[in-house]
């Protein structure tokens, strides 16, 4: 069963190193739903992070799912044309 990670504030460079060791490690446990609904904010880096969430998964062959992604955080995939990586619910 998945566990489900709320995140809330924005996902940017000063958060990043957080949010990405908090994701990896709940993904060494099990697969995660990240809500990203009450993320106010992604930008460059904050993608990184969902795309570093993506390869912890792959490693430890547990899913990842992003729920509630931001328009920002869509709006970057599509920029650096990574939209089809992102496990999007």
């Amino acid at each position: 069963m998945a566990e489900t990670l709320r995140l809330s504030g924005p996902l940017t460079a000063l958060a990043a190193r957080e949010q990405l060791e908090r994701g990896a490690a709940a993904l060494a446990r099990s697969g995660v739903d990240f809500d990203l609904a009450a993320v106010r904010e992604v930008d460059s880096a904050g993608l990184a992070v969902v795309l570093g969430w993506v390869r912890a998964g792959q490693r430890s062959g547990h899913p990842v799912r992003i729920v509630a992604a931001p328009p920002s955080l869509r709006s970057l995939a599509e920029l650096y044309g990574v939209t089809e990586l992102l496990p999007l619910a």
